[in-house]
């Protein structure tokens, strides 16, 4: 059923809202911004048509709070909510709440999300639908300390059953080692998700994070469009992003989009989403997860086949039908690094400040997306993530080039952030041929260190 919404309220901030703002500004649909107090001079709230103060700096009196995020749609007359990426976005609670007081939920039904969501339940679907999964068993007292080990074979990863992010996730290589990895990951799965839940996983050695972009509409037809390679990422986070992936080849692309098509219509997916997989040298592929909202990294995707995949989430969660085909060939290449506030120096901790002087990047194939401006304050509760700069090349060779001159053009000052590791890391030659894994950034650390 078609619903043409006109006012849509967007439960996030940062660079996620000024590009959902700027997509529902080209779809003739006004804006609702929600910030806490310490946001009030961000950019999404200055571009947005209205806005509603709803807390206090941290995320959980926030961006986390859902009777006041709800409560802001109704005063504002908003007809749909749109959760971004992060805090609320793969919350299937939210998404059942958002609906039930009469909104439009721009994201997956929340069956999906809460089928999906939870690690544990997704494996079980991607095997049902013909899938391969990573070996992995759940948690089932202590006698599996002993037995899982011996039966899944090290080294082994401990995973939190919801959310993601690369919280709640150790490696352990030692058996004595994996009660305390247990603990710590438990902890920290409950500090981010209100869940404890984990379960172990073979951890897969020199493999590459690749992701497929898919999406439903309510009639039942899910695409995908190519892969995104994610492998050059530090503690399971992700820091530069590029789209076609050198390891993948036409026939590979086709199997794993062939997979994650499936895996969508398993849970009948009806929005964007992205599926992530394990891609070894052998060129097996296991699935890791699937991400129910928009990804971080959706540019690349959108450079190299020239599709808005906001405006089209937009135009699902209006009940459009799907008006394209699967997309198995790419526009040239586009390559995205994230800029954060963050001190690689001193472990990537993440800094606050102020932005005293700002020059972004130009010229032919560069793209940046971004909340901060000169003068901007970078606040101390949330995400570190200032921009995303992308490049998009007619190949990868150019691609990089690119990304080295449009790097070399951008100046942040007032605070540290990773664009010194930017322009050393993208002159690995390693890196420039294509051969890393997930694991390949620690190694790089470790030797310039």
């Amino acid at each position: 059923m078609m619903s043409n919404f006109k006012r849509v309220l967007i439960a996030n901030r940062g660079e996620i809202a000024v590009r959902i703002i700027r997509a529902c500004r080209e779809l003739g649909i006004e804006s609702i911004a929600v910030y806490s107090d310490v946001d009030s001079d961000s950019m999404h709230v200055r571009l947005s048509d209205e806005s509603v103060c709803i807390g206090p700096g941290p995320a959980r009196d926030s961006y986390l709070n859902i009777p006041a995020i709800l409560s802001a749609a109704k005063i504002t007359g908003a007809d749909a909510i749109h959760p971004g990426y992060g805090f609320l976005a793969e919350n299937e609670r939210f998404a059942e709440l958002v609906e039930k007081s009469g909104f439009i939920f721009v994201g997956p039904s929340a069956s999906a999300i809460a089928s999906m969501g939870n690690k544990i339940e997704a494996r079980r679907l991607m095997q049902e639908a013909g899938g391969p999964v990573v070996p992995g068993a759940l948690l089932n007292g202590e006698a599996d300390l002993l037995n899982l080990p011996e039966r899944l074979g090290m080294p082994l990863l401990v995973k939190a059953a919801a959310g993601g992010g690369g919280k709640g996730m150790r490696i352990v290589k030692d058996t004595n080692e994996l009660e305390q990895a247990i603990s710590k990951a438990r902890t920290e799965a409950l500090a981010a998700f209100g869940s404890n839940e984990v379960y172990l996983e073979r951890y897969l050695e020199n493999a590459r994070h690749v992701e497929i972009q898919i999406a439903g509409d309510v009639n039942g037809k899910v695409i995908h469009f190519g892969e995104r390679d994610c492998s050059s990422q530090r503690r399971h986070q992700k820091l530069i992003e590029e789209s076609p992936s050198p390891a993948v080849s036409l026939e590979l692309r086709k199997r794993m989009g062939s997979a994650a098509v499936n895996a969508a219509k398993a849970v009948n997916y009806t929005t964007v989403g992205t599926v992530e997989f394990l891609l070894l040298p052998s060129g097996e592929f296991f699935f890791l997860e699937m991400n129910t909202r928009i990804q971080v990294e959706h540019p690349v995707t959108e450079m190299v086949t020239n599709v808005d995949l906001v405006k089209l989430q937009i135009r699902l969660a209006r009940g459009e039908e799907m008006f394209l085909d699967s997309i198995e060939n790419f526009d040239g290449h586009a390559i995205e690094c994230r800029i954060n506030a963050e001190d690689y120096r001193r472990n990537f901790c993440p800094q606050a400040g102020t932005i005293s002087t700002l020059h972004i990047p130009g010229g032919p194939g560069v793209r940046v997306d971004t909340h901060i401006y000169q003068g901007y304050r970078v606040p101390t509760h949330y995400d570190s993530l200032l921009m995303k700069l992308i490049v998009k090349g007619a190949d990868r060779k150019e691609a990089l080039i690119r990304m080295k001159r449009a790097l070399s053009e951008l100046t942040i000052e007032g605070l540290p952030t990773t664009v010194d590791f930017h322009k050393r890391f993208i002159e690995d030659k390693n890196f420039a041929e294509g051969k890393i894994d997930t694991g390949y950034v620690e190694r790089w650390l470790e030797s310039i260190r």
